[in-house]
């Protein structure tokens, strides 16, 4: 029997390697031969950076760089074989860095995000998977350009400041000196959503106010965006360069813009996070070749079928016709839509009552993750040794035969 497990993590409890080991011991204890494969498993938002670091042998770095505020903050990223960078914005420009009374998008600033990726770049990193979920900002990616050496000046020539506030002050952009070996850079941009840079749908009235911003500041962010998308097609179409400058493409408005630098000025792809996810793990040839899948997340819900990682895993398990299982810590009663989405049955680890702080204990997490994984398999096996008489049919029967223990 082969089994392909592949979990996101159960934030405070397990990481995704944890959850899948702790459901790998869980099988081996009902199919002792049994062929079990963890892979690390996240859609490209929180986690993603320790599950593919951890996950494929890659190394964690620590940099010192430009917090949202200015102040200094501590980004860890990944580096991975062939150099290839995995970096998660929110940790050098994460809304969680600014405490709620200090958030403000006039302010904030992408700056750190370019201070990490000129890291990266400085120990060889040449291709880069970010995700660019949870930011503080608004001001468009500019903050990132300038710390790669871009030139983004107001009206004396002098480079704007910070936050939207550069972007209101905006007059003339010039990339003549950005970082050369970001020619031989390719970016995988994490983006799950695809809202615009301008407009009612747009960064600044989508998510500024989440950001701080009271309506009239969202109003006058999106003047200034439109403007900064103006001066990019007009920068680029005077170089003669053809780049990916238009504003309305889905996505440009992800993380207050920074989609739209990123595809604009670094010719980043913007894509799902999960499946930049399940292309870079390589998951899809052991799924073809598997009995049955193993997914999960910390909670299984509504929202876990909006493009979340177990529903990634499920699809890419339904495109081979393989049965697939999810654990969780809780599940919600909208957590049915789940089983129409790919997932053929789902449980939760929790074995008594108890109190939040001692089910999210690591220990207890993954203690109940085995003992939950080894009773669904038990009755797997069942289906097996009873025949006809307890058969359980997911796509296609589950043949344990050729490796019965």
């Amino acid at each position: 029997m082969k089994a392909v497990i592949a979990i996101d993590s159960f934030k405070g409890s397990m990481d995704s390697i944890e959850a899948g080991e702790a459901a790998e011991k869980g099988i081996r204890r009902v199919f002792t031969d049994a062929e079990a494969i963890v892979y690390p498993l996240a859609d490209g938002g929180e986690g993603t950076v320790q599950a593919l670091a951890k996950g494929l042998g890659g190394k964690l770095e620590k940099v010192k760089v430009t917090g949202p505020l200015g102040e200094p903050v501590i980004c860890e990223y990944g580096i991975v074989e062939e150099k290839t960078a995995i970096i998660e914005m929110a940790g050098a420009a994460g809304i969680t860095l600014v405490q709620p009374k200090l958030r403000n998008p006039l302010n904030t600033t992408t700056y750190g995000v370019g201070e990490v990726i000129k890291d990266a770049i400085g120990k060889g990193c040449r291709h880069f998977i970010i995700g660019i979920g949870g930011s503080a900002t608004n001001d468009g990616g500019i903050g990132m350009l300038q710390a790669l050496g871009a030139e983004f000046l107001d009206e004396g020539g002098k480079q704007v400041p910070f936050g939207a506030r550069g972007v209101e002050k905006l007059a003339a952009i010039n990339c003549e000196h950005i970082l050369s070996e970001l020619k031989d850079c390719d970016f995988r941009i994490a983006c799950d959503v695809d809202n615009p840079l301008c407009g009612e749908n747009g960064c600044s009235h989508i998510f500024g106010p989440q950001k701080g911003a009271t309506p009239r500041m969202a109003e006058q962010m999106d003047q200034w965006m439109r403007k900064y998308a103006k001066l990019t097609e007009e920068y680029f179409q005077m170089a003669g360069t053809r780049q990916n400058y238009d504003s309305n493409y889905p996505g440009c408005g992800a993380a207050g813009g920074l989609g739209f630098a990123f595809r604009a000025f670094l010719r980043g792809k913007l894509e799902p996070g999960i499946n930049i996810v399940l292309e870079e793990i390589g998951i899809e040839t052991a799924i073809k070749d598997a009995d049955i899948v193993i997914t999960g997340e910390g909670c299984l819900d509504g929202q876990t079928v909006m493009g979340k990682a177990p529903i990634g895993i499920a699809r890419l398990a339904k495109k081979y016709g393989k049965p697939v299982i999810a654990f969780s810590g809780a599940v919600t009663e909208d957590a049915a839509a789940c089983n129409q989405a790919g997932i053929d049955a789902f449980f939760p680890i929790l074995r008594q009552v108890t109190t939040l702080e001692a089910a999210m204990s690591p220990a207890t997490a993954i203690r109940n993750m085995t003992a939950a994984v080894e009773q669904t398999f038990r009755l797997l096996k069942m289906s097996f040794i009873y025949g006809k008489e307890f058969k359980m049919y997911s796509v296609s029967p589950l043949d344990f035969s050729h490796k019965q223990e």
